[in-house]
């Protein structure tokens, strides 16, 4: 699967929340908060499950009669399918297709379409996860149980061999 990288103006808007939670003014450390700020989006994503940042992903999908779910979601539109028997998207954002024989799907799927729209919880998740990396650059050092307990209420689990 593929996805496109967080957008400028959200990683941005991460550095701009970071560097006020850990209080630096300069701007010397820009690149160092840009690059935790990605791993932190990444990490809150992988953790909830869920796409946080609108963005466009492309996943190969094996041919099948059943509805498959794609694996990201919440999706917003299914973009480019070849070649397909069907397509969908329920209730809950998760994008379903039926493929006729393997193929690429291209589709958008995110919970925000900018920083300043992801839910405050998350965010502020993501704002302690880069303040922890960046303080614990040189130190091996668990990252605050407070980052799991924002993100735990919009954590989006799937039970192997879901159906549509």
């Amino acid at each position: 699967m593929t996805t496109a990288p967080f957008p400028a103006a959200v990683i941005a808007g991460v550095r701009v929340a970071a560097r006020d939670h850990l209080r630096v003014t300069g701007t010397a450390e820009d690149m160092v908060i840009d690059r935790l700020a990605e791993s932190a989006l990444a990490l809150a994503e992988a953790y909830t499950g869920t796409a946080l940042i609108a963005r466009p992903h492309e996943a190969m999908m094996a041919a099948a009669s059943e509805w498959r779910p794609l694996p990201v979601a919440p999706v917003t539109a299914i973009t480019a399918v070849a070649p397909v028997v069907a397509i969908d998207i329920d209730a809950t954002g998760t994008g379903w297709v039926r493929m006729a024989a393997a193929g690429p799907v291209r589709f958008v799927a995110g919970l925000a379409a900018t920083w300043e729209a992801v839910p405050p919880p998350v965010a502020q998740g993501i704002v302690l996860l880069v303040a922890h990396l960046f303080d614990a650059r040189t130190a091996a050092a668990a990252p605050p149980a407070a980052v799991g307990a924002l993100w735990r209420p919009w954590r989006r689990m799937r039970l192997a061999g879901a159906r549509r």
